[in-house]
């Protein structure tokens, strides 16, 4: 017998991710397949489980060993090959079965990991299988993996093209005007996507577009910059080609895809929250004529300007927790059109409720042609307030510098609340502003985000709070 290992720092709240060679080994992977096929396959009454992965070195050997858990325990495997987490989203939902993305999104090189659901792409997450499954996987790493009475089969299956024409199925581009639009893969997954879905070569009807790509070319050492837009550096190439050639728009993705950045016509960076309000209306009027009752899901860090948007336009805002696995289930639970977060996931009831960037792209594009503003004047008016964007602050003691946080800034005009870390309201009573303050799952960080109604504000609000952090 091994010594059962402490699987913590690999699989976490909402995914796995680690070291491959180091805490991610095939190994390891082998006791997570099988894991997730006893914790959650199984017990749900599944027999077959879909696997993809992205562009990453160490892909392969990984999905082997993850598909040699899910077979050791009677489980068969459709292996869908290299696609973006919304790719596997889209098997999951279009062939019913539960998924295995091998990924390390936008992390760097020498990481991977593995992104979990339910069939028709319900997040796996901590209270929902994880947590389960991270203690099933150690006990097999100590024990072993015990055999099935008969090992599962193994397909491979190609659903890039279907992936192309049901996401074009959504969101209707014939018509718009001819935009130019620069794309930024980042070596990654998008580069593998945005021809299957933008481009004729798919054998999809030819759309009003003219992409610019830049490093398109699949590489998991991502030679040119990293696969994270989260990153103003990781932006500097894609806004510089917008500007050089005189594009519509500039669109970047993370290193599976499953997030979408915007950059407008002049090379400024589109905040999450405005596309989150440009998408949220664009949903909400479509529901609202087929005679329903649109409800919205927002994360809490997205700008006051999305629930104020969307209540004048006749939606439901429902505010949720940061994080994928939350706002799933929010959307599932409520039946909800549309949500987006900070980070720029966003989520479509069309598409299972899951997350997926290039429908979203979609949706800007045809936002964007389908009147003749440049993209700066379209999204003026869901940008209105100044925020600090997310910044995180190392601290000795998280519930210390929360502690301060509170006594400083509780008054009685001033409403707190503990939904996912501290949230500070002073919205109703000038001067308007809000802040929260989350630690990090993980590391001894609290992540700030402040929103003000204008930027003086803002930057006086932002700098009082970092100092309270900071002061420990």
């Amino acid at each position: 017998m091994n010594e059962r290992p402490d699987l913590s720092a690999l699989i976490k709240s909402y995914d796995v991710r680690g070291i491959v060679g180091e805490t991610l080994t095939p190994e390891v992977a082998r006791a997570i397949g099988a894991a997730f096929a006893d914790v959650v396959v199984i017990p749900d009454g599944e027999t077959e489980v879909v696997i993809g992965r992205d562009m990453r070195d160490s892909g392969p050997e990984l999905v082997a060993a993850v598909g040699d858990g899910l077979r050791d325990r009677g489980v068969d495997v459709i292996d869908i090959g290299m696609c973006s987490t919304d790719g596997l989203y889209h098997a999951s939902g279009a062939l019913e079965r539960p998924g295995v993305m091998v990924t390390a999104s936008h992390n760097p090189a020498a990481y991977n990991g593995m992104k979990m659901c339910r069939r028709l792409a319900r997040a796996v997450g901590e209270n929902t299988g994880l947590g389960d499954v991270r203690e099933r996987a150690a006990d097999y790493l100590a024990d072993g993996v015990p055999a099935a009475d008969a090992r599962g089969g193994l397909v491979e299956r190609d659903m890039l093209a279907e992936y192309g024409a049901f996401l074009r199925s959504l969101v209707d581009l014939s018509e718009i005007r001819p935009l130019t639009v620069v794309v930024d893969a980042a070596n990654a997954m998008a580069g593998h996507t945005v021809p299957a879905v933008l481009e004729t070569g798919a054998g999809l009807p030819e759309l009003p577009l003219t992409i610019i790509p830049l490093y398109f070319e699949l590489d998991g050492t991502f030679p040119n910059h990293e696969a994270n837009p989260l990153d103003p550096a990781n932006l500097v190439d894609l806004q510089a080609a917008v500007r050089e050639h005189g594009a519509d728009i500039g669109l970047a993705f993370d290193g599976d895809a499953d997030r979408c950045f915007a950059v407008d016509e002049r090379g400024e960076v589109v905040p999450a929250s405005a596309i989150t309000a440009l998408v949220g209306l664009r949903e909400t009027a479509r529901e609202l004529a087929e005679g329903g009752e649109p409800t919205v899901i927002h994360n809490l860090i997205s700008s006051r300007a999305v629930p104020e948007q969307l209540t004048a336009a006749g939606a439901t805002p429902v505010r949720s927790r940061v994080g994928h696995s939350y706002i799933k289930a929010e959307m599932a639970r409520l039946n909800a059109i549309f949500g987006g977060e900070h980070s720029a996931h966003f989520y479509f009831r069309d598409f299972f409720y899951a997350d997926s960037g290039m429908l979203a792209a979609l949706h800007v594009l045809a936002a964007l042609g389908s009147q003749e503003r440049p993209l700066s004047a379209l999204l003026e008016a869901h940008s209105p307030y100044a925020a600090s964007g997310e910044i995180n602050s190392t601290v000795d003691s998280v519930p210390d510098a929360l502690a301060r946080v509170r006594a400083a800034f509780a008054a009685h005009d001033v409403q707190v609340d503990d939904f996912d870390g501290l949230t500070f309201d002073h919205w109703s009573a000038e001067p308007r502003w809000w802040f929260n303050v989350r630690p990090s799952n993980t590391e001894p960080l609290l992540r700030l985000n402040a929103e003000a109604a204008d930027a003086s504000e803002m930057e006086r609000l932002r700098d009082a709070v970092l100092a309270v952090i900071r002061e420990g």
